[in-house]
């Protein structure tokens, strides 16, 4: 770094606090379970890629070498046939789910494809989808899809910052609304749904719901049974620190398995995959939602990040994810809105996720000076977001103290300037 010190900042107003609130942090310990190649780096990124859990190391070694080398095609037998559906059930406590309603499969626009196909399959009057532009684009993309393959409409509703289009959305829901499908977390702003409130608000005219968990899962509770979900799907590569590329989750409400049609009957969601019948005959319960062969790698990678959240759990995870956010804001009140930063998530930690959305007129260049020259990383999204995913179980206040302070010294002393450039492919 050339223009602002590394820190940290013991003089700038908040120091104090952020010290004694790590001192008190009943979940400090697990940051030593992630690999930190920098400490003067930090990673405020893990709503995109969480870090690697240190545990992946020896697991992918045994995988390798044992179970892949010396094992070879016996290890599916012996271990891997069954890791998506066992992995899944590990998954399921944390998103408030029940053994056999989650499978380990695909990405999550394919599970999301899967699904709302599955939704459109199983009434004819209804063609209607219904959403909202906070959504995650992609989740519009295969909407869309959907709709058009299914003869249907994509209606999107218009939000309003960061705020809730409750209203709005349910003056759209009507008797000809086949499916509702929401991120729990918005991607931009951190704006987080009530499940069970809009649920509700969606079954009252019949209509179902599928929830992208994304930038949920793993970093807040999450009671899909309880609040009466009727599907959702999500990534494992962010809070639940699964890897770059991770394999995703999808889930499928007990009572609604029987019912619903998987739209791509692949070999592994076969109820006899090794029969090699010509005639596809869906396998009972949650599998039939499978289509191909797993990547084990990938797979087993993402064991470790799952274990931590749930030997941390997943109370005490969002109660400091609570606690970095709000010593985010209240930093950012005092430290950034002055330069020009405003705050673009909730005040309200209980409609707020995980990560703080900053809008800056110079957001671009700010984001790639961070990176580039001041050892923070966060992301940016267009047009004028600077998104920081804080990861209760390897961030800490002394790094969101530090981060702001660095922001700060990069857009008084103009160092940003210079990186105003072309965008990179991935921001």
């Amino acid at each position: 770094m050339t223009e602002c010190d590394v820190g940290p900042f013991p003089d700038a107003n908040g120091f104090s606090e952020a010290v004694t609130l790590d001192e008190a942090d009943p979940l400090s310990g697990f940051r030593e379970r992630y690999h930190v190649a920098d400490p003067d780096l930090i990673y405020l990124d893990g709503n995109s890629l969480g870090r690697l859990p240190r545990a992946v190391l020896p697991r992918l070694q045994a995988l390798v070498v044992d179970e892949w080398g010396n094992g070879l095609i016996r290890s599916w037998n012996e271990r891997w046939w069954n890791l998506q559906v066992a992995i899944g059930d590990r998954l399921a406590p944390l998103i408030g789910a029940s053994p056999g309603e989650v499978l380990i499969s695909d990405s999550t626009s394919v599970n999301l494809y899967k699904l709302a196909m599955a939704a459109l399959g199983i009434t004819e009057s209804r063609r209607r989808i219904v959403t909202d532009d906070a959504n995650f684009p992609t989740d519009l993309y295969v909407l869309r899809g959907v709709a058009e393959a299914m003869g249907g409409s994509l209606d999107v509703v218009a939000t309003k910052g960061s705020g809730s289009p409750m209203a709005d959305l349910e003056a759209v829901l009507d008797e000809s609304s086949a499916l509702l499908s929401l991120s729990s977390t918005e991607f931009k702003s951190g704006y987080t749904h009530d499940i069970g409130e809009m649920t509700a608000l969606a079954h009252r005219v019949g209509t179902p719901v599928l929830w992208d968990l994304s930038h949920s899962a793993g970093v807040m509770p999450v009671e899909l049974d309880a609040s009466g979900a009727d599907m959702a799907v999500g990534c494992t590569y962010k809070y639940l620190n699964g890897g770059p590329g991770a394999p995703a989750f999808l889930y499928v409400r007990q009572d609604l398995q029987e019912s619903l049609a998987s739209p791509i009957p692949g070999w592994w969601g076969h109820a006899e995959p090794f029969a090699f019948d010509l005639d596809y005959r869906p396998a009972d319960g949650i599998r039939k939602f499978h289509t191909g062969t797993m990547p084990i790698l990938s797979l087993v990678a993402m064991e470790a990040g799952i274990s931590d959240v749930t030997e941390a759990g997943i109370d005490r995870i969002r109660a400091k994810s609570v606690s970095l956010t709000k010593f985010f804001i209240r930093q950012w009140e005092e430290h950034l809105a002055p330069l020009g930063f405003s705050l673009a998530s909730p005040l309200d930690p209980e409609r707020r996720g995980s990560h703080v959305s900053l809008s800056h007129s110079e957001a671009w260049p700010i984001d790639r000076a961070l990176i580039e020259i001041g050892m923070v990383i966060p992301d940016f999204r267009a047009p004028d977001n600077l998104r920081f995913g804080l990861a209760p179980l390897y961030n800490t206040h002394l790094e969101v103290h530090t981060a702001v302070q660095r922001i700060r010294s990069i857009v008084t002393t103009g160092a940003h300037a210079r990186f105003a450039g072309e965008k990179l492919t991935v921001t």
